[in-house]
């Protein structure tokens, strides 16, 4: 019988880095997403997980690259609301379908399972951490500019990572 594990917005977070101009990291994280997890055994070793982002979210701590990565040039906010990431294996790599502006691409990240404990209040709580990289072109967000100096404004490369706390349901 599978268990549903409903996330804890409080204590979870999902975050980029991307390299700028070349010499060092912008770091952004979504403030708004959710993650369905379902598992048959408090080891995590059959689940299915299915997690849904805002992309108006976004927040790199700049108002203007904010709207500027919500709209056409990068996510396109306003046609596609919602990236999604859904996998059916969890251990210390998952490989699941991410979908950024309707175009799905497999994605493996690196996966920690941090373990189970139970909270003062006798609820039982899952955490997990995660990392990966993806390259931006192959979801469409092409934007870049060159530098006179040689290279590109804005990366390929994106790593993401992220820390997510579940409570038993």
């Amino acid at each position: 019988m599978a268990t549903k594990w409903n996330l804890d917005p409080a204590h979870s977070e999902i975050t980029f880095k991307v390299r700028h101009l070349m010499i060092s990291n912008v770091k952004g994280e979504f403030t708004d997403f959710n993650v369905d997890l379902e598992s048959n055994d408090d080891q995590f070793t059959n689940v299915t997980a299915s997690a849904k982002i805002n992309t108006e979210s976004i927040n790199t701590k700049s108002a203007d690259r904010d709207a500027h990565l919500k709209g056409p040039d990068f996510f396109d906010a306003e046609k596609f609301p919602t990236i999604t990431f859904n996998t059916s294996k969890l251990n210390d790599d998952v490989t699941g379908e991410l979908t950024i502006n309707g175009i799905t691409k497999p994605v493996n990240l690196n996966v920690e399972f941090g373990g189970t404990s139970v909270d003062p209040w006798g609820n039982t709580k899952a955490g997990f951490s995660f990392d990966g990289k993806i390259k931006r072109s192959e979801f469409g967000l092409n934007w870049n500019a060159a530098l006179e100096a040689g290279g590109v404004m804005v990366s390929d490369d994106v790593k993401i990572a992220g820390e997510l706390q579940f409570v038993k349901a």
